[in-house]
C-alpha cells in the first residue's frame, strides 16, 4: 500500500501548470521578437548555434526535476507489514452538495469552501471511525469509499468542486441511497450519514430514502449551509474571475436561500440532528458530539503497520536530473 507522509505538499504540483504556460508564452514572444529583426532564413544563418530541441529538452528536465523534488518532500511510503488491528468506532458517510448554489457567499468565503473546511476539521477529530465521501448535485457519486485512511480523505476532499458534476439539482435522495450502498451492513457497526447542503432545488424522494435508512438503523443528520436571507450565486470564468451573478429567464439576479424546513424534516425522519451553519460556526462540531454519543463497537481490520520511506529515490532522481541539466548545453556543439 502506498501512502504519503506529507501529502499536502503534492498540491505544489499544481504550480507546474503556470510554469508550462509561462514558458509557452515566452517561446512565442521570443519567436516574434526574432521575426521582427529578420526573416526565418536569415535567423538560422545568424544564430547558427541555437538548438530548439535542446532548449525544449532542458525545460522538460527542469519540470521532471521539480516534480521529483515535490514527490520526494511528500515522502511516499510503501507498506511492508500487515496486522489485524482492533478499533472502536462508527461508520460515517458524508454527502456533500456540489450544486452551483453552494457557491453563494452569504457564508464566507462561500458555502462550499466553508463546508470543506468543516469536514477537514471533523476528519482531524476522528479516532478509529471510518469515513466515506459522497458528492451530489443532480446525481450522486462516490468520491471516497469508506476508509480509515484520513490522509486520503483529506486529499479527495481538496479536489471537490462544482464542476465535477455536470447535472445540476439537489438529489438528496440519491445521495442517501448511495451512502447506504457504501455501508457494510454485516459488520455490526453503528452508522450515520451527514447531508451537507443548502437544500435548494430539492427534486427527489429524500424523505422516503431517509425513512428506509432509519429502518435499517442508520442515523441521518443534516447540516444546512446558508443564511435565511440567502445570497446571489456568482459566475466565474475559466480563469477563476467573478464575471457576475446567475440570473433567471427574466434577467433578475437569483437569490439562493436555505431550505431549512426540508432539512429539519429529513433529520427528524432519520432520527438525527439538524444544525444550521453560519458565519461564526460551521456546525459539524455539534454533529460530531452527537456521533460521539453513539455506541462504538470493536471491529478488527487488516492494515499496514510498518512503512518504508521512499523519498530517497525521488530526491536521487532530482539530483541526477539537475546535474544532467547543468552538463547539457542549450546550444549546438561547434
Amino acid at each position: 500500500m502506498l501512502r504519503y507522509e506529507n501529502i499536502e505538499f503534492l498540491n505544489l504540483l499544481y504550480g507546474l501548470i503556470p510554469m508550462v504556460l509561462l514558458m509557452i508564452y515566452y517561446r512565442n514572444w521570443k519567436s516574434k521578437a526574432l521575426d521582427y529583426f529578420g526573416k526565418q532564413l536569415s535567423k538560422h544563418g545568424l544564430i547558427t548555434t541555437f538548438s530548439k530541441g535542446r532548449e525544449n529538452t532542458k525545460f522538460a528536465i527542469l519540470i521532471l526535476c521539480i516534480t521529483s523534488l515535490i514527490i520526494g518532500i511528500s515522502n511516499p511510503q510503501i507498506g511492508t507489514k500487515m496486522e489485524e488491528v482492533k478499533r472502536e468506532g462508527v461508520d460515517l458517510m458524508i454527502a456533500l452538495d456540489l450544486s452551483n448554489s453552494m457557491l453563494a457567499e452569504d457564508i464566507k468565503p462561500n458555502r462550499l469552501e466553508r463546508a470543506r473546511q468543516a469536514i477537514s476539521r471533523l476528519i482531524d477529530k476522528l479516532e478509529g471511525d471510518r469515513i466515506g465521501l459522497i458528492v451530489f448535485a443532480g446525481d450522486a457519486y462516490v468520491q471516497l469509499p469508506i476508509t480509515t485512511d484520513y490522509s486520503a480523505a483529506k486529499l479527495f476532499l481538496s479536489t471537490v468542486n462544482t464542476d465535477i458534476i455536470p447535472s445540476q439539482g439537489t438529489a438528496i435522495g440519491k445521495a442517501i441511497s448511495l451512502s447506504m450502498c457504501c455501508f457494510d451492513m454485516e459488520n455490526g457497526q453503528n452508522k450515520a450519514i451527514i447531508i451537507i447542503t443548502d437544500g435548494e432545488n430539492h427534486e427527489d424522494d429524500a424523505m422516503e430514502q431517509t425513512k428506509l435508512a432509519s429502518e435499517k438503523g442508520v442515523f441521518v443528520h443534516t447540516l444546512g449551509m446558508g443564511l435565511s436571507k440567502g445570497g446571489p450565486i456568482p459566475v466565474y470564468n475559466k480563469y477563476g474571475n467573478n464575471t457576475g451573478y446567475r440570473k433567471d429567464k427574466e434577467g433578475n439576479t437569483i437569490i439562493s436561500k436555505l431550505n431549512e424546513q426540508m432539512l429539519q424534516d429529513i433529520a427528524s425522519a432519520g432520527k438525527g440532528t439538524y444544525v444550521r451553519a453560519n458565519n461564526t460556526q460551521a456546525g459539524l462540531s455539534a454533529l460530531f458530539a452527537e456521533i460521539n454519543k453513539m455506541e462504538k463497537k470493536e471491529i478488527g481490520s487488516m492494515i499496514f503497520t510498518d512503512y518504508k520511506d521512499r523519498f530517497q529515490l525521488f530526491l536521487s532522481i532530482a539530483l541526477f536530473l539537475l546535474i544532467f541539466d547543468l552538463v547539457l548545453l542549450s546550444r549546438k556543439n561547434n
